[in-house]
This record gives C-alpha cells, sequence and structure tokens, in this order.
C-alpha cells in the first residue's frame, strides 16, 4: 500500500460518507487524492476536503481504475455490484453494508477486536453493523477476562441509521415548534377519522 493511497468513497454524500471524511481528517490518515463517488443526481456538487473543493463523480465501472482503498457505504445492492470491480481494478475495499458480512472469504473486522483478521483478506473487508460494534467494543475485554456465554441486546436505531435525508427531517422538524404542533394536531385528526371509520 502506497504511503499517500489514492482513495475512493462510494456513498460519500450520505451520512457515513460524511463521517469517513471526518475520520480521516481526525486521525490524519494520508490520503493523496480522494475520489467521491455517488449516484448521478449528485453529480456536479462538490465536497470540502482538505481546503479543496472536490467534484463528486458517478459511481460506474470505471470509477476504480488507480484507487488504492475503496471505502462502500451506498447500500447493500452497490457494494454487490461494485465492490468486486474495484477489487479488480486493484483496490482494496471495505464495505459497510451486510452483504458480505456472513461470506466465509470476507473477513469481518472490529480494529479494536480482531485487526489481525485483515491480512486475511481478498480484496474485501467487512464491519458489523452498528449496534454490534458499540456493543462488542467494551464487551471484549471483558470477554477475555471471565468469558461471557450470552448477550441479549435490544437495539433503538437513531435517525442516522437511515441516512442524511432522515437526520436533516430530524432536524427539520425540531426548529419550528408552530410545525410540530400542526403535525400532532393533523395526526389526531387522522386518528379519529380512522377510529370514526372503523365504527361505521
Amino acid at each position: 500500500m502506497k504511503n499517500d493511497p489514492v482513495v475512493a468513497i462510494a456513498g460519500v454524500t450520505g451520512a457515513v460518507g460524511a463521517e469517513f471524511i471526518a475520520t480521516m481528517d481526525k486521525r490524519a490518515f494520508r490520503v493523496g487524492k480522494l475520489k467521491a463517488l455517488a449516484s448521478a443526481r449528485s453529480v456536479g456538487k462538490t465536497i470540502d476536503f482538505r481546503g479543496d473543493r472536490i467534484a463528486i463523480e458517478e459511481l460506474n465501472e470505471a470509477s476504480f481504475e488507480g484507487v488504492d482503498i475503496a471505502l462502500f457505504s451506498a447500500g447493500g445492492s452497490i457494494a454487490r455490484k461494485f465492490a468486486p470491480i474495484a477489487v479488480r481494478a486493484g483496490a482494496v475495499v471495505i464495505d459497510n453494508s451486510s452483504v458480505f458480512r456472513m461470506d466465509p472469504n470476507v473477513p469481518l473486522v472490529i480494529p479494536e477486536i480482531n485487526a489481525n483478521r485483515i491480512a486475511e483478506h481478498k480484496g474485501i473487508i467487512a464491519n458489523p453493523n452498528c449496534s454490534a460494534i458499540t456493543a462488542l467494543v467494551p464487551l471484549w475485554p471483558i470477554h477475555k477476562v471471565n468469558r461471557i456465554k450470552r448477550v441479549i441486546l435490544s437495539t433503538y436505531q437513531a435517525a442516522s441509521g437511515a441516512g442524511a435525508a432522515a437526520m436533516r427531517e430530524l432536524v427539520d422538524s425540531t426548529r419550528d415548534p408552530e410545525d410540530l404542533r400542526r403535525r400532532r394536531d393533523c395526526g389526531r385528526r387522522d386518528l379519529r377519522a380512522r377510529a370514526g371509520v372503523a365504527r361505521a
């Protein structure tokens, strides 16, 4: 791997794509060039990266030529189609979707727990669901000292799990108390109307 790798982010406009960029900055991860990839509707937009404006490109079969690391967070169907293409072009893929998690030929990695498995990759590295990661990281040191036999875990997914659009909707819905009141009243009227239909 080069000291200044070419990094592609597939799904750069989503919530996780933005977090990829923020984390690379926070950790001072060296990047020779960043390729910002998304769907055709995002072409023409730009993102900020270390003082530069990076033009968003449409994700296609030619997107990974010259790419060293491809970070995927664009959904399962996109990963299923494009991750193997990226590998054939010479990139190492780190996929955030569920597509490869149960594939025995793909290491499922939480770096704080089993980073050694990265060396087993054949081009694709998967990571677990976000809830699994946040639960397992603190449980792992306990497990090493006193073996955990079973975990019962309930998760209450955040709006961020549905992506950037859901996060914007959540923020927008909390800005205007009057709008919240209107939505609540509309919901109550709808429930009353439905109840009336049910009684009829």
